[in-house]
């Protein structure tokens, strides 16, 4: 790498914490209204308005995802001439608003250009019309299949990621070794590991919070809807009204309501955990030899990229064996951009091969495009071993009438506070008549 980009990578980083400190101060004065945090310099003839999370919690750690992102934005500013405000989501600064209830406001109100979607905001904001075809990108050609087909909103791609985002379980295997255990496949194995942990002192082998048991039930679930050879009739099914999302989703919930009941998940601490910051801890402890998280967590410091015993990566149990759970987050351009043509340019600049080679290999990530690959870390080969030979299941899938990552994870924290599996299921059915019904009017 350059060194005069290392040391841009650094400016722009202290410019962008500047900001967030005055939009801290503004935001005390004016009741928290929504605003932009990095205010757009004057007398700049071209600006692209990227709104995105902050991604630093703490100012002074290491964050290799921005810097990673930073290099590619770099890229497109240097080439276009163009340049890039990030107007940035910290939950301090938005109160009880979460990043998806306040992108989709500002999505709707036509208030940047770019965004970084999560799952659910991406279809809802795809059925509504507000984002604008990608299809036609020059990058958009190189994107892998499941790309595609989780980012699709009623025939249009409205959405394109630097990265392919899989979930799986972090496992301690010094652990595992210790008590004879073998790395569980299917549920039942799953189970019998959990029973032994706890047997030998093991208060709550799960570490868990509550946002990724969902995890568990798209595999068990969906395992076979998208390894079984009959993808596309199952979801046309489902969308059609007849098959049901809860008879999918059935067995994975009795699956957690077993962890629950077992004591093997906490859910009174779960349920108000946040990812990481509650489990985290005892995970890296070697207090507990579970927990859930996403590819890069195993890259970062701050989370899990530094252990003192040996970690593993793998799926999560199903009757397939080992099954990562691959939701979508991508870039999306509103339909109603300011600046729209450049948005549309520094897009395909940021998700072209020559770009994700180099946010792939700066932040050791899955990338979207079929053209690059990049060698993972030991602990995370047994989960990209998986996803390279096509065994996976989507977390989010805009081919489905039902948003699937935001709904599952509403009606597992549901489950959390005791409701029961069947009340679970009516909820997945009503949602399914509610779309449904929205569809057919």
């Amino acid at each position: 790498m350059k060194e005069w980009n290392r040391g841009a990578i650094r400016r722009r980083i202290a410019v962008f914490l500047a900001g967030i400190t005055v939009l801290a101060l503004a935001s005390c004065s004016d009741g928290g209204k929504t605003k932009n945090l990095l205010p757009q310099k004057e007398g700049l003839d071209r600006v692209v308005n990227l709104f995105s999370p902050m991604e630093k919690t703490d100012p002074d750690a290491k964050n290799v995802a921005r810097s990673a992102s930073d290099l590619t934005i770099m890229m497109a500013e240097e080439k276009l001439g163009v340049t890039v405000a990030y107007n940035t989501y910290t939950a301090e600064n938005y109160r009880d608003k979460t990043y998806d209830d306040v992108i989709l406001e500002r999505a709707r109100n036509d208030m940047d250009d770019i965004y970084l979607l999560n799952p659910d905001s991406l279809m809802v904001l795809g059925e509504e019309g507000k984002l604008k075809d990608l299809s036609g990108l020059e990058s958009a050609g190189n994107l892998r299949d499941i790309i595609r087909v989780a980012n699709t909103v009623n025939g249009k791609l409205v959405a394109i990621p630097q990265e392919v985002v899989a979930y799986g379980l972090f496992v301690n295997m010094d652990m595992f070794r210790q008590y004879g255990l073998s790395l569980p496949e299917t549920p039942e194995e799953f189970l019998e590991c959990c029973r032994v942990f706890q047997e030998n002192g093991i208060e709550t082998p799960v570490g868990a919070n509550r946002w990724w048991l969902e995890t568990f039930a798209f595999a068990i679930g969906y395992a076979d809807l998208y390894n079984g050879g009959n993808t596309e009739a199952e979801i046309a099914a489902l969308n059609a009204g007849e098959a049901k999302y809860s008879d999918y989703m059935r067995p994975g919930f009795e699956f957690l309501k077993k962890l629950i009941d077992l004591g093997y998940v906490d859910a009174e601490k779960a349920i108000v955990s946040e990812a990481i910051e509650a489990e985290g801890p005892d995970f890296l402890a070697g207090k507990t030899p579970i927990v859930m998280a996403y590819w890069g967590a195993a890259n970062t410091e701050t989370a899990y990229g530094k252990t003192d015993f040996e970690m593993q990566v793998i799926g999560f149990p199903s009757s397939r064996g080992q099954m990562p759970v691959i939701p979508m987050t991508g870039f999306g351009i509103g339909v109603n951009a300011e600046h729209a043509e450049d948005a549309m340019r520094v897009l395909d600049i940021i998700v072209s091969d020559e770009a994700l080679k180099i946010y792939s290999e700066t932040n050791r990530v899955i990338s979207p495009s079929k053209n690059v690959k990049v060698d993972c870390i030991p602990a995370l080969r047994p989960l990209n071993d998986r996803i390279e030979e096509g065994i996976y299941v989507l977390g989010s899938n805009a081919g489905m009438k039902v948003e699937q990552w935001g709904n599952t994870c509403r009606i597992v924290r549901e489950l959390l506070k005791g409701a029961t599996v069947e009340e679970c299921m009516e909820a997945f059915d009503k949602l399914q008549e509610e779309a449904l019904g929205a569809a057919g009017r």
